[in-house]
């Protein structure tokens, strides 16, 4: 079976009203149309991505290049965890947890996306909630990081209502202009000071070897 061989596919977040696992070709397919329709308004431009350029089959090629991408290079120095996020089995967007050197520097990043007609309803935070309690509790993480441009009011939102405190900032390029983000920061301590609802994460300790655990 494909779970004995990467048995990252047999890992799984299970929230109060969601579901993170790492899509099988089938839920994929749907995830890239999802976000081919769309992850955030066109007038609008949040991430350094550019989800709005070129067509809907553009934008979930993209996706599906992503995925495969990362389950081809994961190395235990540097590994990608590509997880879709599912409602009642039904793939709304993707979150993921990428770190470089974990069992030396125990950090993660985080970035995610939602089909836009997911989101306003709490979905983001759940799901970023669910990933947390993977990273933290059953990684060891000593450090969950993350960047927002800070005019990205609903990731700012999602990050501060989570604990993340401010970590400096950072510039990049975005259609030939200099953007800010924020730095964000949530440490071990400060995840263990939250009360939070339940998480269930099935599968880990197959997995621990291809995290460098």
């Amino acid at each position: 079976m494909l779970v004995d061989l990467w048995p990252q596919f047999g890992l799984t977040v299970v929230t109060p009203r969601l579901e993170l696992h790492l899509p099988r070709e089938d839920e994929l397919a749907v995830l890239a149309d999802v976000a081919g329709r769309g992850v955030h308004p066109p007038s609008e431009r949040p991430f350094l991505t550019p989800w709005t350029e070129g067509s809907s089959a553009d934008r979930a090629r993209f996706v599906l290049q992503g995925y495969w991408h990362q389950l081809a290079t994961w190395d235990v120095t540097a590994w990608a965890l590509g997880m879709g996020v599912f409602l009642a089995g039904e793939p709304i967007g993707m979150i993921n947890l990428r770190a470089r050197d974990f069992p030396v520097v125990r950090q993660v990043t985080t970035w995610s996306w939602l089909g836009m007609q997911h989101q306003g309803v709490g979905y983001g935070t759940e799901a970023r909630l669910g990933l947390l309690t993977l990273a933290f509790d059953h990684l060891g993480a000593a450090a969950a990081l993350t960047e927002v441009f800070q005019d990205n009011h609903a990731s700012q939102a999602v990050s501060r209502k989570l604990g993340y405190q401010h970590d400096g900032i950072s510039v990049d390029a975005r259609d030939g202009e200099a953007v800010v983000s924020d730095r964000l920061r949530l440490t071990a301590q400060g995840w263990r000071q939250q009360v939070r609802p339940a998480v269930t994460v099935n599968g880990m300790d197959p997995c621990r070897v291809a995290f460098g655990i």
